[in-house]
């Protein structure tokens, strides 16, 4: 059975690329622009891992990852936090918030594709 892979991206073209990049690598995607839904989906989904766009809007990828990790169903999930802010202390604050794994954009597909497959469950 195909790994389930949630990617919660504003950003069309990224949204895009990382859905057609891992439908390629023979996952099964679900995609969201809007962060309102990422809890509920997640919970229907049930995804073995949730790549996470930082800057959302109207709710902040680091507040999801909270909310996910405050989740007694969903904390288990791995969480790959993607954002286009990569200054001094972003890395941090984002683990600190529960994602598990880190990528700066812009993002080259071999370390994406190697971060996903470090970030999934055997």
């Amino acid at each position: 059975m195909a790994k389930r892979i949630l990617v919660v991206e504003d950003n069309d073209l990224n949204r895009k690329l990382f859905g057609d990049l891992l439908v390629a690598k023979g996952f099964d995607v679900e995609t969201l622009a809007d962060g309102h839904a990422v809890i509920e989906r997640a919970r229907d989904f049930a995804p073995d891992l949730v790549i996470m766009d930082i800057q959302l809007p109207n709710i902040s990828g680091l507040e999801l990852i909270e909310a996910l990790k405050g989740d007694e169903t969903l904390a288990q999930i791995p969480v790959l936090a993607v954002t286009a802010y990569a200054g001094k202390g972003d890395e941090e604050r984002i683990r600190e918030a529960g994602a598990e794994g880190y990528l700066a954009k812009p993002v080259s597909i071999t370390p994406f594709l190697l971060a996903v497959g470090k970030l999934l469950p055997a």
